[in-house]
């Protein structure tokens, strides 16, 4: 049977499996906390007493179906590869549930790696990449679950890791947020330099890249991964312009600002409103991270669209004041310094 003959009519409505994401994946707002590892998974408990029937009530239903199949070393078509199995079985392993789920989604969800693995050595690529109706790929929903050798076996697979899910992300800025180092190792190492820059520079629908989350949930081992594989460290993110930087300064995060900045970030770069990184520093009063930025060279003159320097933000702060040794030398509110008369 070809892929493009996999069938939803397979599944009784009665007995439909839920994908069990919808809820979870939509990304937080910076402000939020950084979510931890194993969240993922605790999100999915729920998953595990919706089993579909038509695959039995237990999981090793799955695995019993899979057992019966010839698992060839190449890549075999469903149909080839499941010879031996009755009508009823092949509609199973070759039908989509009314989710969009593949039996791939479902051993995934279900946390079956061993069953998981297998079924990606038995479907070919086309297969696996088929996206739910969230537009989740298995490798989303592995991710997801922190289920590296999963996402090692689909990445050996050269599967599609530039396709986005409902909210614009691709994998790899699923383990970029959610701070899964090894799946972002396995997805950065596989990927050609010309896919994986397509990848870094894919923006979500909040206009968010890779670096960017990685950024707003202080994952720092992550953005270390990005920077040694080349990603841009001054790419803006699409609402207001904003660097990694930007946002690290926006995140208090004076180890984030530390590490864009020593690995060459631009630390005058304007937002579209004109605000630099000092800007949005000084005007958080936040002494500590706005000398970081000083010491790296910081223009303290440069105005944001509203025509105001980083000094006009300072608000009497003497600790942020005593960076602006000459600055408030002002003339009908303008600083003097540097002009000649």
């Amino acid at each position: 049977m070809a892929s493009g003959d996999y069938r939803k009519d397979a599944f009784a409505e009665e007995s439909r499996v839920d994908s069990g994401i919808d809820s979870y994946c939509s990304i937080v707002k910076p402000e939020e906390q950084p979510r931890e590892v194993s969240e993922p998974r605790e999100k999915f408990s729920s998953v595990d007493e919706r089993l579909d029937s038509s695959y039995g009530s237990t999981v090793e239903s799955l695995a019993e179906i899979v057992e019966a199949c010839n698992i060839a070393t190449e890549e075999p078509s469903p149909s080839a590869a499941c010879s031996g199995f009755t009508e009823k079985e092949e509609n199973i392993i070759t039908s989509i549930t009314e989710d969009g789920d593949t039996i791939l989604h479902l051993a995934i969800i279900h946390e079956e790696a061993l069953i998981a693995n297998q079924l990606i050595q038995l479907f070919p690529k086309e297969v696996l990449d088929i996206q739910n109706n969230l537009y989740q790929s298995p490798l989303h929903l592995a991710t997801y679950l922190n289920l590296t050798d999963v996402v090692k076996s689909l990445v050996i697979k050269m599967v599609n890791m530039e396709l986005q899910d409902h909210d614009g992300n691709t994998a790899l800025h699923v383990a970029c947020h959610h701070g899964l180092t090894m799946c972002a190792a396995e997805m950065a190492s596989e990927m050609s330099p010309s896919k994986l820059s397509r990848v870094l520079e894919t923006q979500n629908w909040r206009g968010l890249a890779c670096l960017h989350l990685a950024a707003l949930s202080r994952q720092h081992q992550i953005m270390k991964l990005l920077l040694t594989k080349g990603a841009d460290l001054n790419i803006q993110e699409g609402t207001s312009g904003k660097t990694a930087l930007h946002l690290a300064v926006e995140m208090n995060d004076s180890t984030s600002v530390k590490l864009l900045l020593s690995n060459g970030a631009n630390v005058d770069a304007a937002m579209f409103n004109g605000c630099t990184p000092l800007h949005l520093a000084v005007g958080r009063q936040d002494a500590t991270i706005s000398n970081l930025l000083c010491q790296s060279g910081a223009d303290t003159m440069l105005r944001n669209l509203e025509d105001e320097t980083a000094l006009d933000l300072a608000d009497g702060n003497d600790d942020i004041l005593a960076l602006f040794p000459f600055d408030d030398i002002q003339i009908s509110g303008r600083s003097v310094v540097g002009v000649n008369f």
